[in-house]
């Protein structure tokens, strides 16, 4: 059951706006206190897709864990019929407990980002030759996309990896105004047999 005290939101500073789309969502009465949340019946026929929060804690946490929360999993493990996918949210350099690493130090960034996935993937019996495609997003791609490049391409090569990952490059401002790359990855294999 939801409780207003796990909402985020000050109810009491909502624009008329924000109060009517949450009460056409069904988040508010229309004397403003929060309803209940009733897990709806869509299923019934039709199971969801298994999914299960991926965790690195060693190197990273979650984001609502923060002292700022934020609303994201780490990344998303999907079993679907032999294989698992994994989705990896936008990752950057950030501590294990929710602190940007290396400011100022885009290639040190990049290392770190590089470690906090390849530890993601590992949580979850994965590495980087699963990934088959990723996005990479530069605060200052003119600037930096030389050394990202560089940086990638040494890691790359060093796994060993053939075929390299599809991938796109986005210059993109960041949640935090320290972080000057994020990397956002996706990756798959078969299910391994039960014992």
């Amino acid at each position: 059951m939801l409780e207003t005290k796990k909402m985020v939101l000050d109810l009491a500073k909502l624009s008329n706006g924000e109060r009517e789309e949450l009460i056409k969502l069904g988040i508010l009465s229309d004397e403003d206190s929060v309803i209940p949340h009733i897990y709806p019946s869509i299923h019934e026929g039709r199971p969801p897709v298994s999914k299960k929060a991926i965790h690195a804690p060693e190197v990273i946490n979650e984001a609502f864990n923060y002292k700022r929360p934020s609303s994201f999993s780490r990344g998303l493990r999907l079993d679907l019929g032999g294989y698992t996918v994994l989705l990896i949210s936008g990752t950057a350099s950030v501590s294990e407990e929710g602190k940007p690493v290396h400011i100022s130090d885009f290639r040190a960034q990049c290392w770190r980002t590089y470690r906090n996935i390849t530890q993601l993937l590992k949580a979850e019996d994965m590495t980087w030759h699963d990934v088959i495609r990723t996005t990479n997003y530069l605060r200052d791609i003119e600037r930096d996309y030389k050394d990202f490049n560089e940086i990638r391409t040494s890691f790359f090569t060093w796994l060993g990896l053939d075929p390299l990952p599809a991938s796109t490059g986005i210059q993109s401002r960041l949640c935090w105004e320290t972080l000057l790359v994020e990397i956002e990855a996706i990756a798959i294999c078969q299910t391994k047999p039960a014992k």
